[in-house]
């Protein structure tokens, strides 16, 4: 865990200095042509700079460790705060079209474009390398936080190089009013990627199952599945920013003991841990089975059998979630 919390520090320093940066071009970029569409594109950018250090701070505080009052860790901060970044897009887009709109109504004249576009256009390359790898890292560290960020720039460079062809047009034909509608266009894509942000997190928050890391868990059981795991039910899997906890029920034949239990339970927890490393903890309960299962149960030499073995129960995430025992239907 400690690896994963400097890995997404260190990208998310990286994203921080690049969003200042970028910011202070397209001001730059603004002061020298006027244009309300990349305005918009500042603007959009005060966003990437107070999301970033709200980013910086909730990863370096979901890095601590667990300790008393939150004995789940802390990882819950990232889609929190990657749920105010969202929403900060959502308010950027609406002052975006407000803005739009005034200048429609009141347009002004545009001068020096093409410097403005060789800035906006710099900012627009960068944006989207450091996007780009920003999402990758996120995925491969389960930073929700990193995502979100990753893909506000990459989002952040498709409606820069919308406002860049705009500014074309409006060279090429000298119509001011392009400049609004163009802002106005990218305005909805950027309120709909807060949108998608916004949602993701507070999935995130109301620990809604997550179907990615739920097709994960069953296609590890079903190919390391063990003839004494007779089934699996009553999984609950919540993630806390890349962090998951498991629980669930394992059915085992009724009539071993404590010490036989625990071993198929250290054979279960060692093909997860070899499978997700130290990004899941555990808490199986042991249930003993019934004669209905005799028929999905593989056991060899039963002394309790009540009829033959006919077949496995394929797990699947609907019957993994289920709370009660799988059951021969034949």
């Amino acid at each position: 865990m400690r690896d994963r919390s400097v890995n997404t520090i260190q990208m998310q320093n990286i994203l921080v200095a690049v969003s200042v940066v970028l910011f202070v071009l397209k001001m730059i970029a603004w002061y020298l042509t006027g244009s309300v569409a990349i305005l918009t594109d500042a603007l959009e950018s005060t966003v990437n700079v107070v999301a970033g250090f709200i980013g910086l701070y909730s990863i370096i505080l979901s890095a601590k460790p667990r300790d008393r009052e939150h004995p789940y860790g802390h990882g819950k901060i990232e889609f929190l705060s990657s749920a105010i970044e969202g929403l900060l897009i959502l308010i950027a887009g609406c002052i975006i079209v407000y803005k739009a709109i005034d200048n429609l109504m009141g347009p002004h004249e545009l001068k020096q474009l093409d410097e403005g576009l060789v800035l906006i256009a710099i900012t627009a390359v960068v944006n989207y390398i450091v996007g780009y790898v920003c999402v990758r890292k996120g995925k491969k560290e389960h930073s929700p936080i990193l995502v979100a960020s990753g893909s506000h720039l990459k989002s952040d460079t498709w409606s820069t190089l919308g406002i860049i062809a705009g500014i074309i047009l409006i060279m090429l034909t000298d119509l001011q009013w392009i400049d609004s509608v163009a802002a106005m266009v990218f305005a909805f894509l950027i309120i709909y990627t807060g949108y998608k942000i916004m949602r993701k997190s507070v999935s995130g928050i109301m620990d809604e199952s997550d179907s990615g890391i739920m097709t994960e868990i069953v296609s590890v059981l079903n190919t390391h599945r063990m003839d004494n795991w007779i089934d699996v039910h009553n999984m609950r899997v919540i993630n806390y920013a890349g962090f998951y906890h498991i629980d669930c029920h394992l059915t085992v034949p009724h009539y071993i003991n404590v010490n036989d239990a625990h071993k198929i339970l250290d054979t279960l927890t060692k093909v997860f841990r070899g499978h997700f490393k130290d990004r899941v903890e555990f808490f199986v309960h042991v249930d003993g089975c019934i004669f209905q299962q005799c028929g999905i149960c593989s056991v060899h030499n039963c002394p309790v059998r009540q009829r033959e073995f006919v077949k496995h129960d394929e797990w699947t995430h609907d019957n993994i979630l289920s709370d009660r025992k799988h059951v021969y239907e034949g």
